[in-house]
C-alpha cells in the first residue's frame, strides 16, 4: 500500500495488539492475514475515509459508550510495548 504521493505504507501489528483475542494460533492467524489482504486492496483515500482518529473526544465518547473497551484502549495505548507481561504474538 502506498500514501498519495507514493511512499511505501507498511503495517505492523502492535506488540499486544491481540492481548484480548480469544482463540486459536491459527484463528489469530487467518484474522491478521484478512485484515492485511482488506488494507492491501484499499486505496490509500478509501483508507483515509474508513479510517478513526483516535484522539482525546474520540476516548471520552467511548467512555460513555463503552466503558471497559474504552479503558482498555487508553491501556493499550498508555502502556510499554517492552512490557515483559505482556503476550506478543
Amino acid at each position: 500500500m502506498k500514501t498519495p504521493d507514493g511512499k511505501e505504507i507498511k503495517i505492523e501489528f502492535a506488540p499486544g495488539a491481540f492481548d484480548q483475542f480469544e482463540g486459536t494460533q491459527e484463528e489469530l492467524d487467518a484474522l491478521q492475514k484478512e485484515i492485511m489482504d482488506m488494507l492491501e486492496a484499499m486505496t490509500p483515500e478509501e483508507l483515509a475515509e474508513e479510517s478513526i482518529a483516535v484522539d482525546e473526544e474520540y476516548i471520552e465518547q467511548m467512555m460513555d459508550d463503552d466503558p471497559e473497551w474504552a479503558e482498555s484502549l487508553v491501556k493499550a495505548l498508555s502502556s510499554d510495548p517492552a512490557d515483559p507481561k505482556r503476550n506478543l504474538q
